[in-house]
């Protein structure tokens, strides 16, 4: 193509309001610089509690104030990961497949693999009634012009059946039978427990389960249920399908299988040897595809002719179908998807989070960016995977598990192994190969999953992020280590900002209890309210507030949510973060060995309609919960003494010099309101557990007494 000629397939743009978040910056580094100034000039010149608790929270105070037509179209593999049918139901995991195979993109050259590391023939048997379905599903899609082509959500969605066009109304009754009969079969499935002997007989690859084969000790099983190239199978339109496979690699006793990184590696070299699509978009099994068109919006990245050559890979954001309008746990991460991760295209492009992601094969399996080097889609579409008879067999030995074994698979190849978030790792290995990434967020969202509808799953889900994010930093991928000189330094410290998250939990569990005892024993951490000092203080905190609030409501949320997302703000901090920053530090010591947790999907009804009506759950004993109930309890007990000794005009509370710590322990009991309703006056299910009532009482009293 001429220079002249050239149009470009994407455009990035600078963010609007830019001039007023460099005041508010600016500001703000000028006022946290008096505050600095303040806590040098007033240092406690006597020896006791005052002058350690004022070294303390001057530190705490320092941490927390950084922050082509058809043809010319590439292959492209999608990979769908599950581990466990029972925390990922089948039928959702079916649903996210469909979604995907759906897609508006030549079908032959369109290939899905479904990664089962639970190895459960429940999904292989639910896949296979989804292969079936397809003939169906795939059709009525493109004939109807269906957006919305995951078929719970669509059918969920339409309330009634369509009546403004006959022939929808009726394709729409006998597609919506055909679905209902499927998803009876694959729960009466479930609740056998496993496939019958019966079934086995429809599909070869059940049988691949009569010598034993168990979740943690079983051979290679690798089954190719549908495959349009070359018509060879079609829908009920004549229409080649995409190509669907079923892979549960090789697992064996004693052989480490490195969680989800080694399942998406395995998967890597399978499609290699099928499909070898240039282009390979991971998903979990929870997030389905809600725009039929984000393949072909995810290339126009890729195939750039001036752009595109050094994209690694395109980040959809993670969106959720079931978020309240409030938000309850903060779970969507409004500002940080609406405003963080698009900041950051500006040194080089967002973290890779694991999901939603669109990649170049080559980056991800390790090959670095020569700069000025252009690549040639016609000769890559050229390079094709050879059909032989025996494929399958010769394919199935690179998911044995003995395979990497002295390779370079999970530390120059593919998914980097020995961190709880791989995908980050992963991502700014990419980046220092020379790649840059770009984040993608569509009017219409690519891509909804199933956010946590508990307070500790949530906070369990925070903490698996918190603990990796900080072995990150403690190792040789410590972005200030691994990236000097490969990356820019404000995308070195955009990675740390996500790093440091668990050593955050630090100075808040000071600032939320050490200010607080402080104020039972009359000791004043902060300026005088006569005092000229107390303005940078008042300052930083309307500022901090007013323009947190304002960022929160431009990126659509609600007052009552941004109340929320903070009290996620500090629950998160004082538990996931805590709990991450400790497993990291007694792994480094050798108490502790990497785990991965799964996040469940399943929950039951009373559950969910707490949910919808915003109400907190607190139904599981945790020790999590007795931190937030013992802090909260202790800052109550705190506020009814100084109430106590206000009114009686008690001599040691002295108003105009604890003013701050008094509002700052009004702030955290006002964050609290939900806590406290579950531990005295919720009585359904998913108030606070007796047990962890009594315990965060008999502690909070005991750090209320002291105070004497």
């Amino acid at each position: 193509m001429k220079k002249d000629d050239y149009i470009p397939l994407f455009e990035s743009k600078a963010a609007g309001w830019r001039g007023v978040y460099w005041l508010y910056a600016i500001s703000m580094a000028v006022s946290i610089s008096l505050i600095c100034i303040h806590r040098v000039m007033h240092f406690p010149q006597q020896h006791g509690l005052r002058r350690w608790a004022w070294i303390g929270i001057s530190m705490a105070e320092l941490w927390l104030s950084r922050r082509y037509g058809d043809g010319g179209l590439p292959r492209v593999d999608i990979f769908v990961s599950t581990a466990d049918p029972q925390l990922e139901p089948p039928l959702m995991v079916a649903d996210t497949v469909l979604s995907v195979m759906a897609y508006d993109y030549p079908p032959e050259k369109l290939s899905v693999y479904l990664s089962d590391d639970g190895c459960s023939d429940l999904v292989f048997y639910a896949l296979y009634e989804a292969s079936k379905f397809s003939r169906v599903w795939l059709p009525f899609c493109r004939s109807f012009n269906v957006e919305l082509r995951a078929p719970n959500a669509y059918f969920s969605g339409v309330k009634q059946v369509p009546s403004d066009d006959p022939s929808l109304a009726k394709e729409w009754r006998e597609v919506k039978k055909l679905y209902n009969e499927m998803e009876a079969q694959i729960t009466d499935i479930m609740k056998l427990g496993r496939a019958p002997d019966h079934l086995r007989k429809h599909h070869r690859g059940l049988r691949e389960w009569e010598s034993g084969a168990s979740r943690s000790d079983h051979q290679t099983i690798l089954q190719v249920l549908t495959d349009g190239r070359g018509n060879k199978e079609v829908d009920i339109e004549g229409k080649p399908l995409p190509m669907l496979v079923y892979l549960a690699r090789e697992k064996r006793p004693g052989y480490p299988h490195n969680f989800k990184a080694g399942a998406m590696n395995a998967l890597i070299r399978v499609s290699s040897r099928i499909s070898n699509g240039p282009i390979i978009l991971n998903l979990d099994c929870d997030h389905y595809s809600n725009n039929p068109q984000s393949v072909r919006d995810a290339l126009c990245f890729f195939m750039d002719e001036q752009q595109g050559h050094n994209i690694a890979y395109v980040q959809y954001p993670q969106e959720f179908d079931n978020i309240t309008k409030n938000d309850l746990y903060g779970s969507s991460l409004r500002v940080p998807r609406k405003v963080e991760l698009l900041a950051l295209d500006a040194h080089g492009g967002p973290v890779y989070i694991g999901s939603c992601c669109f990649h170049r094969r080559d980056a991800l399996t390790g090959k670095k960016y020569e700069k000025g080097s252009h690549i040639n889609w016609k000769q890559v579409n050229e390079i094709q995977a050879p059909e032989r008879e025996n494929l399958l067999e010769e394919t199935a030995k690179f998911a044995n598990c003995s395979y990497e074994e002295n390779s370079s698979w999970g530390k120059e190849m593919g998914l980097k192994y020995g961190c709880p978030v791989e995908d980050v790792v992963t991502g700014l290995s990419i980046k220092c190969n020379g790649w840059r990434s770009v984040h993608f967020n569509p009017r219409r969202k690519g891509f909804l999953g199933v956010a946590p509808v508990t307070l500790l799953s949530t906070l369990i889900q925070q903490t698996r992020w918190a603990e990796g994010h900080f072995q990150i930093f403690l190792s040789k991928y410590c972005p200030l280590i691994y990236g000097h000189g490969k990356i820019p330094m404000q995308l070195q410290i955009s990675y740390l900002c996500y790093n440091l998250w668990g050593a955050n939990c630090l100075a808040t569990l000071y600032y939320v209890t050490v200010p607080t005892f402080c104020l039972l024993k009359g000791i004043n951490l902060f300026p005088q309210l006569s005092s000229n000092w107390i303005l940078p203080y008042t300052y930083v905190l309307v500022a901090k507030y007013t323009y947190s609030l304002g960022e929160f409501l431009c990126c659509g949320g609600t007052l009552k949510g941004w109340y929320n997302d903070q009290r996620m703000w500090l629950y998160k901090r004082v538990t996931s973060y805590l709990f991450g920053f400790c497993q990291t530090i007694m792994r480094y010591l050798g108490f502790a060995k990497l785990d991965f947790a799964i996040t469940g999907k399943n929950v039951d009804d009373d559950v969910s309609k707490r949910f919808e009506r915003d109400i907190m759950e607190f139904g599981a004993a945790s020790s999590m919960f007795i931190i937030l109930a013992t802090i909260a309890l202790f800052n109550l007990l705190t506020s009814i003494s100084t109430a106590r000794s206000i009114i009686i005009k008690k001599s040691a509370i002295d108003l105009d010099s604890c003013a701050l710590q008094i509002l700052l322990n009004g702030v955290v009991i006002i964050i609290n309101l939900p806590l406290f309703e579950a531990l005295f006056l919720r009585k359904d299910q998913g108030c606070m557990p007796t047990s962890v009532t009594c315990q965060s009482i008999v502690l909070a009293v005991l750090a209320y007494m002291l105070r004497y």
